[in-house]
């Protein structure tokens, strides 16, 4: 029997919405993915994943919400003092969970809005508040440990938990408590986290942000590990004009829609690799 993962990586506010239009563009050309076996969302992939796997609303529906305006929402921003933080951490590192446990004593450290305050809004966002029946992965990371997790339906805790841990960017948004322990972004340990994608025989990686940054794998680097392993692989980034619209601030609602339009249209760029690796 062939199964089938679908892999959507982190990249904030504009990745939710690249990704969306991405998914969007695929399905309206025949490449529908939101049935996959499996799904593994990390971080803005953990909101998209929740969202198709619940299946309360479809491709359509999501694509037209990216498009509304953000209102009062305010942009977060990964400041100055933030990114030396994080190449200061990559450049100190051997691996991806020493990477992660200098973010995560950061993150422990900073100052950041309430949980609970956090917790609402992934909560709104994601649209469900139970775990879909079909198979869905988040991942995050402990932010003492620096040990990566992926949480399912299975795990014990909420939904909303898990994403709202999956989507905890080190010193901008709080380490989200589970079972005692703080947690933070799944990306800390890598974009995209295709590696939870092995022995899956066909597997699409849709990831905001394709690069590595020396200590932890780029999405590339993952999905050719599992292509040695015997999957079929196709690996979607942002292209230039989607890398333009995204802009370089992803925790910015006002670039949602241009993100997500430029998602629709590289999809088409990307419809016959994709039913390549997809069909059978």
């Amino acid at each position: 029997m062939t199964r089938t993962a679908l892999v959507l990586g982190g990249g904030g506010v504009t990745g939710v919405a690249w990704t969306i239009g991405v998914l969007h563009g695929l399905s309206a050309a025949g490449a529908d993915l939101t049935g996959a076996d499996l799904i593994v969302g990390t971080s803005a992939g953990s909101v998209v994943g929740a969202q198709i796997a619940a299946g309360t609303h479809d491709l359509d529906e999501l694509y037209e919400r990216q498009l509304t305006e953000p209102g009062d929402a305010a942009a977060a921003r990964l400041g100055a003092a933030v990114l030396f933080r994080y190449a200061r951490a990559m450049l100190t590192s051997r691996t991806p969970e020493e990477y992660a446990r200098k973010l995560g004593k950061h993150a422990l450290a900073a100052a950041t809005v309430p949980e609970a305050d956090r917790k609402a809004v992934l909560a709104a966002a994601i649209l469900t508040d139970t775990w879909p029946a079909r198979p869905l992965s988040v991942t995050a990371v402990d932010a003492l440990t620096g040990e990566l997790r992926s949480f399912d339906r299975d795990s014990g805790v909420p939904v909303v938990d898990a994403v709202a841990a999956s989507c905890a960017v080190p010193g901008v948004w709080p380490p989200i408590t589970i079972e005692g322990r703080e947690w933070i972004d799944g990306g800390t340990h890598s974009p995209a986290n295709a590696q939870l994608a092995a022995g899956y025989d066909r597997v699409v990686v849709i990831a905001p942000v394709g690069s590595g940054n020396g200590v932890i794998a780029a999405p590339r680097t993952q999905a050719a590990a599992l292509t040695a392993a015997g999957a079929r692989v196709e690996v979607v980034t942002p292209a230039a004009a989607a890398k333009k619209a995204i802009g370089h601030n992803v925790l910015d609602p006002a670039r949602r829609a241009g993100a997500a339009r430029a998602g629709l249209a590289q999809a088409d760029a990307h419809v016959r690799a994709v039913t390549a690796v997809w069909a059978d």
